[in-house]
């Protein structure tokens, strides 16, 4: 491992690692009813921000898969995965092959950070961090490293102005193990911004945490889009922001 490594891969790499060995998948790619209704809204909110048709993804922080295997069934006509963690990388690629989809979506380990492996036959269309950035040392340096990458970058991340998850980052057994921390909207947007894009999507979105009991995700996911279009009240209990920036 290079000196550079190991500054910019964090040890959460291993914790997502440990994951996939103990039950196959991570966490919030879980069966668990609030798991599905949030990464449902979720996806539906990253189909809607940008038209994947014919294009070419770059998912970086691809985890197991599970989002990555999304892209096709949104248009996309290829997609490259990478992420730190080995055995995460391991279990999407055996996803892949179980969905006939590895002609079209293929998965590497690799370093966000250091990408020059992973391009070598041009750039890509778009590339996707979902709940990414959150992770990683320095959030700010990846975007300014993936300007370069594709004209189109979309960030998907935990909404840092909601109280209740700023709890969780503190007291939550998953959240610290997972070295988690959240960014406000206004501090994606000066990032993208300062790293040379345009940013023509922010949009405020989902009710459902992750791993809330199903008596508290049911009642959430019907009041969900009228809390969403509420300006003020979706800035603060809206549990993620999506945002597309434009080169």
């Amino acid at each position: 491992m290079s000196t550079t490594d190991k500054i910019t891969i964090k040890k959460n790499a291993d914790q997502f690692d440990e994951d996939v060995r103990r039950t196959g998948s991570y966490g919030y790619t879980a069966e668990r009813l609030s798991s599905q209704l949030a990464n449902a809204r979720i996806s539906r909110s990253i189909r809607e921000a940008y038209d994947f048709r014919d294009k070419t993804v770059l998912d970086l922080g691809c985890g197991d898969g599970t989002y990555s295997l999304e892209f096709p069934g949104f248009g996309a006509r290829r997609v490259l995965g990478i992420d730190p963690a080995a055995v995460a990388v391991q279990a999407a690629t055996e996803k892949a092959r179980a969905a006939a989809l590895g002609g079209v979506v293929q998965f590497e380990v690799g370093n966000l950070y250091e990408l020059e492996p992973h391009v070598v036959n041009g750039g890509f269309d778009c590339v996707v961090l979902r709940g990414v950035l959150h992770h990683l040392p320095d959030a700010q340096g990846a975007l300014t490293a993936l300007a370069k990458v594709a004209p189109t970058m979309l960030v998907l991340e935990p909404n840092g102005l909601n109280p209740v998850l700023k709890v969780l980052e503190a007291v939550s057994a998953y959240h610290v193990a997972h070295e988690e921390r959240s960014f406000t909207p206004g501090q994606l947007r000066r990032w993208l911004e300062d790293s040379g894009f345009r940013v023509t999507t922010s949009t405020l979105l989902n009710l459902v945490p992750m791993f809330c009991p199903n008596w508290m995700a049911r009642p959430l996911r019907l009041v969900e889009p009228m809390v969403e279009r509420i300006p003020g009240l979706r800035d603060i209990v809206c549990g993620q922001i999506v945002l597309v920036g434009e080169r």
